[in-house]
């Protein structure tokens, strides 16, 4: 019997043919490749991805090989950058500006003053007659100068620092206000180690027997300078302060005064001074005035209004700034947390600078403090030392 609706009801009997979404299907297999290929992309880093790439064969391996067969390239830093020594010669900008020693130290005689230091840090005292070739007549006494082939006061009369230890934290201690007491004169260049600078007052009496005292036993000196401060005159550092209403003529007429008290040192630090080191234009008039005269520059930390950093940089003045000052509470046990202070400041940076006054707790303190100093890893070195140290 042939089929019929009955036979095979609902149309069951029948073959079906599936319609399937081929677009649709197309579609979403691209998006699938296109998705897979962003997603290597990201994740995979292949930077030279789709470049040509070489395959080069290794002649040897690094098996076998010692250090011998290693060697390090000399790196030189560049010579563009051209500045200017502290004397106004032409040099590099980079160069440092830390003492340039004589090779070839002469003997102090008795018959005249002689170019050079006698000693190393540690075997004997420094110069104490002024260099001749160093000097220069003044209104109110000798001068300090660069000489004619370019040694300057600082490459003259700095102390050499030891060098034993090259590669530990280093300390540079001034003392100032020497050659105002007798007593405390004394004791400080008699009871401190020979690496502590000293710093002389310009009122001081006897200045120039102190001085040769000073220099006998290896102490490098610093000339103090009574600069104006915020409160000037009710806070009068003295005779002859440097003041910001000066102009070029009256600074280096008071200058002169100040810088012809004393020989022999290598360069001058500010005494007060917060105004007149906070002023650029003074500041700069005597920064350019010590540079010129081949000295150094020290400021002694106490304001925080200090342009000196950043003018001496400019300047090319050869330059150092205390860290902190050690007895600005006169007591013993704050000394001696000041000291520690100090020594961590090293320890961070490479150099720190401490400033103090001679007051006999002060000397009493360094003097004990001082004595076991390298046992604990850090050496003491005079100011000049710090003067190319790194940035802080």
């Amino acid at each position: 019997m042939a089929g019929n609706d009955l036979s095979a009801p609902l149309g069951l009997g029948k073959r079906r043919y599936l319609n399937l979404p081929l677009g649709l299907i197309g579609a979403g297999l691209a998006t699938v490749l296109v998705t897979t290929a962003l997603v290597w992309i990201g994740v995979v880093e292949d930077p030279l991805g789709g470049e040509p790439m070489a395959t080069v064969p290794l002649e040897r391996s690094v098996d076998g090989l010692s250090s011998r067969d290693f060697g390090v390239v000399e790196i030189r830093p560049s010579l563009e950058n051209k500045g200017q020594h502290g004397d106004g010669s032409p040099g590099e900008e980079n160069e440092p500006l830390g003492p340039r020693f004589e090779p070839k130290p002469a003997t102090e005689t008795e018959n005249g003053p002689h170019p050079a230091k006698v000693a190393v840090s540690g075997v004997g005292g420094l110069s104490f007659r002024p260099d001749a070739r160093l000097i220069e007549p003044g209104p109110h006494g000798p001068l300090p100068k660069v000489s004619d082939g370019g040694l300057r006061p600082l490459d003259i009369y700095a102390r050499p620092a030891s060098q034993t230890y090259t590669a530990v934290p280093k300390i540079a201690i001034i003392v100032g206000g020497l050659g105002l007491s007798q007593t405390s004169t004394q004791a400080a260049i008699e009871r401190l180690p020979a690496d502590v600078t000293l710093g002389f007052a310009p009122y001081g009496a006897s200045l120039d027997r102190w001085m040769q005292h000073a220099r006998r036993d290896g102490h490098e000196l610093l000339l103090q300078l009574p600069m104006e401060p915020f409160d000037y005159p009710d806070n009068d550092p003295g005779p002859h302060t440097l003041l910001v209403s000066h102009d070029t003529k009256q600074l280096r007429e008071r200058l002169s005064w100040l810088l012809s008290r004393l020989t022999n040192y290598v360069g001058v630090m500010n005494y007060m001074g917060a105004r007149f080191s906070a002023t650029d234009t003074s500041l700069a008039m005597l920064l350019e005035e010590i540079t010129e005269r081949g000295l150094m520059y020290t400021d002694d930390g106490s304001s925080s209004r200090s342009k000196a950093e950043a003018i001496a940089k400019g300047l090319r003045t050869p330059f150092s700034q205390a860290d902190l000052v050690i007895d600005d509470v006169p007591r013993p046990a704050e000394i001696t947390a000041r000291l520690l202070q100090l020594e961590g400041t090293a320890r961070a940076q490479g150099v720190a600078v401490g400033v103090a006054s001679a007051l006999p707790v002060t000397i009493e303190q360094l003097s004990a403090w001082s004595k076991d100093l390298e046992e604990r890893g850090l050496q003491l070195v005079p100011i000049s030392a710090s003067i190319d140290r790194t940035p802080r």
